[in-house]
């Protein structure tokens, strides 16, 4: 009984830092953003949150290219792209999210974020 219940413990243990990692969702673009950036960001984050992480990437993208320099921008795209299972292109677009945070903790402490690009 003890080594089920040893079992039991060790796998919730491991797998909470997994739900974590599972459980971040895209982020609201700051005050300063453009109003069309801001349009395909919420577009982005409706189709998240009903799962077409497909559809949700290409508002995403707009987001990020209207302006390059939101860090939340980046961070949605980044997340959508390793949902995707693109994590090469994710990596790449959670180091600009860093690079443009701005100071923003949520960006800076992403527990996603930080463990696709090593720290």
């Amino acid at each position: 009984m003890k080594k089920i219940l040893t079992l039991l413990v060790a796998v919730f243990i491991l797998a909470a830092p997994m739900a974590a990692l599972a459980s971040e969702g895209p982020m609201h673009l700051a005050a300063g953003a453009s109003a069309d950036a801001k349009g395909h960001n919420q577009e982005g984050i409706d189709h998240w949150n009903q799962g077409h992480y497909d559809v949700a990437l290409k508002h995403f993208q707009a987001a990020s290219k209207i302006d390059k320099s939101q860090g939340a921008a980046h961070f949605n795209e980044a997340i959508c792209l390793d949902k995707l299972g693109k994590h090469g292109d994710a990596t790449m677009h959670f180091k600009a999210a860093k690079k443009n945070a701005g100071g923003d903790k949520k960006i800076l402490e992403s527990p996603i974020l930080n463990a696709h690009i090593g720290h």
